[in-house]
């Protein structure tokens, strides 16, 4: 359980905050205009923003002020973050060593994720090698790797084409019910969070809101987020 205990955060004209919001297992989308503070609500999760005020607990443990690597969040960026002068082997293996000798166990795993994420027999290539569909798989990998309790999405699969989307949002659902993993998503299309996320945030107007049912939220969204929205419609109903 995650637990935002009114958060506060200030960046030159840039302010956000919440009152005490907890997020329970499963997968939780995050809406909201642009600007208004979705990845930073995420970066202060993962700890590469640390808060003004309040705390962030894990399962009532204080987590606010331990740095990235201490917590137990995983990370899936924009532009998938992977290092381009690296094989994908050698980017995955980083989620589990710093040693560039694996051991057998660890070579096992990297390659039944890969089957995972559909990139068997990629393991040599750099990212410039690879699809933009692959690239997304593959820093998935290196997230399920790292097999955190919490997996941070920020709109990692924003550039690829419907279909492809569609599967790897699947693949995320598929992943967090097999491994009881909190999922938190950023997403600009509101058909992302109707696919596998039965709750969503928004984040608006310098506020992280509470979890609420998504279908509710987008049929009767708030001012600033049916302003961000327009005239759509979202009959797409959740996985």
């Amino acid at each position: 359980m995650l637990t935002l205990d009114h958060i506060t955060l200030r960046l030159g004209a840039f302010a956000i905050q919440s009152d005490r919001i907890t997020i329970d297992q499963g997968i939780c989308g995050v809406l909201g205009p642009s600007g208004a503070g979705k990845s930073t609500l995420l970066s202060l999760i993962a700890g590469f923003t640390r808060p003004d005020g309040g705390k962030i607990l894990w399962n009532d443990k204080d987590i606010t002020v331990l740095p990235p690597d201490k917590r137990p969040v995983g990370m899936v960026f924009q532009d998938n973050n992977l290092f381009p002068h690296l094989s994908v082997y050698r980017n995955l293996a980083l989620a589990l060593t710093h040693s560039t000798l694996l051991s057998q166990e660890q070579n096992r795993l990297i390659d039944k994720t890969l089957e995972r994420v559909g990139l068997s027999g990629l393991y040599k290539r750099k990212p410039g090698e690879l699809s933009g569909g692959q690239q997304s798989r593959a820093a998935l990998a290196r997230v399920l790797l790292q097999n955190r309790p919490i997996m941070a999405l920020d709109e990692p699969f924003a550039a690829l084409g419907p279909a492809l989307k569609n599967e790897m949002l699947d693949l995320v659902a598929d992943l967090a019910t097999e491994r009881g993993t909190l999922v938190l998503m950023v997403t600009h299309d509101p058909n992302d969070s109707l696919r596998i996320a039965p709750k969503t945030i928004l984040v608006a107007e310098n506020k992280i809101h509470l979890p609420v049912d998504t279908a509710s939220l987008l049929e009767n969204p708030p001012k600033a987020l049916g302003q961000y929205l327009g005239a759509r419609s979202y009959g797409q109903t959740p996985k």
